[in-house]
């Protein structure tokens, strides 16, 4: 028997303001389109906004159903939007923002596990890492240099 230990290195940033300018303004077109998602069920309402290679921003918000499979988060209307309209652009920065209405969402927000394969695939069609950065709807803001730091032993098409 082995034992493996893996390891994950992010840095957290205490609010917005830390942020490179960059960033900053990308997180803001983030949460604007949080305001469009339509969350009647859960309450909880997703904004991502994409930086692509070619200098193009691209935005998301989750978009529910009362059928809950139906529904589609932020991250993935957004990634699969870049890949629809950009099919040659590389996805450089990715960044989300998640607020309830319920309660204050101030700890970060990662991807859920169908997001993080999404997110991945792209990664590996690329062939370069993307920078996500992730916070609740206010509070500290997480950043990961790659998706592989979120989803350590992915699933991908070599096991095809």
């Amino acid at each position: 028997m082995k034992e493996v230990k893996i390891e994950t290195q992010l840095k957290v940033y205490n609010d917005i303001n830390e942020l490179p300018n960059d960033i900053q303004k990308l997180m803001e077109s983030a949460i604007d389109v949080r305001g469009n998602a339509y969350a009647p069920y859960s309450k909880f309402k997703v904004g991502a906004a994409i930086l692509l290679d070619n200098s193009e921003i691209v935005v998301g918000s989750n978009q529910e159903n009362a059928s809950y499979p139906s529904g589609l988060c932020a991250e993935r209307t957004a990634i699969y939007y870049a890949g629809a309209k950009y099919p040659k652009a590389k996805i450089l920065k990715m960044v989300l923002t998640a607020s309830s209405q319920n309660q204050v969402t101030e700890t970060p927000i990662p991807p859920c596990g169908a997001c993080r394969q999404a997110i991945a695939e792209y990664e590996i069609k690329q062939e370069q890492p993307i920078e996500i950065y992730f916070m609740g709807a206010k509070g500290k803001v997480v950043k990961s240099n790659s998706l592989a730091n979120l989803l350590p032993l992915g699933f991908d098409r070599s096991f095809l």
